[in-house]
């Protein structure tokens, strides 16, 4: 689409859960993108209120704006061998440019989800973890919209490392007495 002109404002719309290697994909190859919350309710919103023509989440469901306002796979699966003919290569060969990053998802179940993300002390474990991952990860931990969970997670090089850092940020909770 960037290279007919047809992305406009050469945007993206994702959620806060789309991979890490994802950003860093579009970042090598100049195309901006959009954050929002988790659901493609927002995806959509957010590119209604921008314009922009392509959005999804991480789940699968993309949005081709110029065609529809909801996820729709059969489309999607039209898109991408549209690319592959046009380009005359294999989607694995299309797709090589994104490198997945691992990711550590887990969720904690606590008293009070406000509580829980406001404490100093778990704020600044939070800022250590994403101090020490630098540009290597990411940190997200976010309240459940639906259950009374924290969702603590970590993209990383490695498995090991995420899990190792969300630990340390569940051990804060943990120790803080948040845990329900």
């Amino acid at each position: 689409m960037k290279e007919r002109g047809k992305l406009l404002n050469n945007k993206v719309v994702t959620t806060v859960m789309s991979n890490f290697g994802l950003y860093k994909a579009l970042d090598k190859v100049g195309i901006g993108y959009e954050k929002t919350k988790v659901g493609d309710k927002y995806v959509y919103e957010n590119m209604v209120q921008t314009g922009n023509r392509l959005g999804g989440e991480q789940s699968g469901h993309t949005i081709f704006l110029k065609y529809e306002t909801t996820g729709d796979g059969i489309l999607t699966s039209l898109k991408l061998m549209e690319v592959m003919l046009a380009k005359e290569k294999p989607m694995s060969e299309l797709a090589a440019p994104v490198v997945f990053y691992p990711q550590v998802l887990k969720n904690v179940r606590v008293k009070s989800k406000p509580d829980a993300q406001n404490d100093p002390d778990v704020q600044a474990a939070v800022k250590a973890v994403a101090d020490a991952l630098g540009d290597t990860g990411r940190i997200l931990v976010r309240e459940s919209g639906t259950e009374p969970v924290i969702r603590v997670m970590v993209e990383a090089e490695t498995d090991e490392v995420c899990e190792k850092y969300v630990d340390q940020v569940i051990d804060v909770i943990r120790g803080k007495g948040h845990l329900a």
